[in-house]
């Protein structure tokens, strides 16, 4: 959901100018090259040099730009290969790959072979409509690219094919009842369980902020011996936009973000113990990390995690700039520090 734009909208009491800045987009199937420039974010904390917030560790970072039209609007991030090369959606309706490069002390520098194809439907046709093509989350496991759609709800599976991506292979069973998903506040995170865990691997759903009479957001366990609805406690504002399992715990990890006019812009990351995500259940858990504007922070959309070549696991997040000549696409690394 464009947040960024409710914001300034209620911020100023009417129209503003964070339109998103949309070129009329090359409406065909096949997968382009779309050249990127970069610069580095080398503080997290605007004026700072420190690296420790809260449980995380900032490593780098990157600003990523294009003058392409189809650029923008990155939604969800999964690494095909431990902080290498990535795949993604973007929720104009977009596939987008590319890779992570890195100096010799693994840091981010540059963004190789980016490339970007338009999301075809069933009948192998360029999806045209927004209402049908708002990518928001996305799991990549198995050849299998599962991709979860906002305001028409349905959650998709493809064959993944980095060069040439087709049409869905199926549908599956959101769960969660479609009247109880919100306009444009549907379901914005899916991630798939640990393959040993008690989900034994299976996909997760939370929604961006539909919620129940107690304001807690609706999510669900797909499918497994606990499918079925559990809620995700809503607090300070926050609304969820993506997620991750840590693999040797099985516990999620959850990016939020705030927009308001009494608190600015925020992020936070939370950690919800494995154990606790149960059918009927409701689940909370302890902050990671906290950031707002004195953070080189934007509209965080996208979340994923990841083991360093020395065992150090990372955490990776992107923000998705709406396309408006206001925000930023910037991409995040830090260390957890467990």
């Amino acid at each position: 959901m464009k947040a960024w734009l409710r914001f300034a909208a209620t911020a100023s009491g009417g129209f503003c100018l964070a339109i998103p800045v949309v070129a009329a987009l090359a409406q065909d199937a096949g997968m382009r090259p779309v050249a990127v420039t970069v610069s580095p974010v080398v503080n997290f904390r605007l004026g700072s040099s420190e690296t420790r917030f809260g449980e995380l560790e900032f490593v780098g970072g990157l600003e990523i730009r294009s003058k392409e039209p189809e650029f923008g609007q990155l939604s969800a991030l999964r690494f095909l290969t431990p902080g290498g090369e990535f795949a993604g959606v973007a929720d104009h309706g977009y596939w987008f790959f590319g890779g992570i490069e890195r100096d010799d002390a693994g840091v981010p520098v540059g963004i190789a072979d980016f490339r970007m194809q338009a999301m075809v439907g069933a009948d192998g046709e360029v999806i045209e409509a927004k209402i049908d093509k708002d990518a928001e989350a996305l799991d990549i496991s198995d050849g299998i690219a599962t991709v979860a759609f906002e305001r028409n709800a349905r959650v998709s599976q493809y064959a993944l094919d980095p060069q040439n991506m087709g049409p869905p292979i199926r549908d599956l069973d959101f769960v969660i009842p479609r009247g109880e998903l919100r306009h444009n506040q549907g379901i914005e995170t899916l991630l798939r369980a640990h393959a040993h865990g008690i989900h034994a691997g299976a996909l997760i759903v939370v929604a961006e902020r539909s919620i129940d009479r107690n304001g807690d957001l609706y999510a669900a366990i797909l499918d497994g011996p606990e499918k079925g609805v559990f809620k995700v406690m809503r607090s300070d504002g926050y609304d969820v936009t993506d997620g991750a399992m840590i693999e040797e715990t099985g516990d999620l990890l959850l990016l939020e973000r705030r927009f308001s006019a009494t608190h600015g812009i925020g992020m936070r990351i939370r950690r919800i113990n494995s154990e606790a995500v149960r059918r009927g259940e409701l689940v909370n858990g302890p902050a990671l990390i906290e950031a707002n504007l004195g953070h080189r922070i934007d509209n965080m959309e996208a979340l994923d995690v990841w083991r360093r070549d020395d065992g150090a696991l990372m955490v990776s997040i992107l923000s998705d700039d709406n396309q408006s000549f206001l925000q930023r696409t910037i991409y995040l690394e830090f260390r957890l520090v467990d």
